[in-house]
């Protein structure tokens, strides 16, 4: 019993590690999600292009952790501006099955663009600081997990100060709400579009410099899966409610630690897309949506 209690611990540690990256890239998703309602696929892929930009920042600009993370957040808003300006913008008012195959297709231009310009072989993510080992008592905890858990708790509660208690995120709560209310009272609608696909691209450029410290490894279809889990992640703590994107990334990462350390590490995939079949099935609102029926 001891025995089964230690490795509960230990995946324990391990779960909310990999879970604070989930939560991350799927804030991106949900906020993108509430303001304008899009499933923006290539969320993940800016994550990805975010661990480039902390790549090619400590290894030819020579910078630490932090400036590192800092340019790689700055790179990854433009990148998202960018994105929303040239190809989600001109589709705001079209067909959502149009809109979601764009994304699609922004995605597969990411990936490929970047195997073009980068080479598609894996990148060695420079050591951004000497690893420690922590013991307590039988559990052990590495300096990486601690950095990236801190880090997520720090910039989680720095979008949610951004979102509750500033002028941009009244705004973009009014947005959410009610895009067209908004615009009658003189809020700039594409403005806070822009700055809501900004904020979500720097939360994932952050996840992708944390997961590069700690796997050590980067390349340019990195962001395939994590993007697919984050999405997975919004839709179970609630798609377009930010403490349930948190929630959801936390709650996929301990399950997935889970079914890795007691069954296998071949079903933690196969545990993560079972989660959304389940959410959809009994509860498609997500833990803390509510269920809202339709006027007709």
């Amino acid at each position: 019993m001891d025995n089964f209690m230690q490795q509960f611990c230990q995946q324990l540690i391990n779960g909310i590690s990999l879970g604070s990256i989930y939560a991350l890239i799927a804030l991106g998703y949900t906020m993108i999600y509430g303001i304008i309602k899009l499933l923006n696929f290539a969320h993940g892929d800016i994550y990805m292009i975010g661990a480039y930009f902390g790549f090619f920042a400590t290894t030819q600009l020579g910078v630490g952790f932090i400036p590192a993370i800092i340019i790689a957040m700055a790179g990854a808003a433009v990148v998202g501006i960018i994105i929303e300006r040239i190809a989600y913008r001109p589709m705001r008012n079209a067909p959502r099955i149009a809109i979601l195959i764009t994304a699609i297709g922004v995605s597969f231009l990411l990936e490929y663009g970047m195997i073009l310009f980068v080479s598609p072989q894996p990148r060695t993510f420079p050591a951004v600081f000497t690893p420690t080992v922590y013991h307590m008592g039988p559990l052990v905890a590495n300096s990486q997990q601690l950095v990236i858990l801190i880090s997520a708790i720090i910039l989680m509660v720095t979008l949610s100060y951004i979102v509750n208690s500033t002028k941009a995120g009244k705004a973009m709560r009014a947005v959410s709400f009610d895009a067209d209310a908004a615009r009658l009272m003189g809020i700039n609608i594409d403005k806070v579009i822009s700055m809501t696909f900004a904020l979500g691209s720097a939360l994932a450029a952050a996840g992708g410099v944390l997961v590069g410290v700690y796997y050590n490894s980067i390349d340019p279809l990195m962001g395939m899966m994590p993007g697919l889990k984050a999405f997975v992640a919004a839709v179970l703590g609630g798609i377009g409610i930010i403490p349930g994107a948190m929630m959801g990334g936390i709650i996929l990462g301990i399950v997935e630690a889970m079914v890795s350390g007691f069954l296998s590490s071949t079903f933690r995939d196969a545990a993560a897309f079972g989660i959304l079949i389940l959410i959809l099935l009994y509860k498609p609102a997500g833990l803390l949506g509510k269920n809202i029926r339709e006027k007709v």
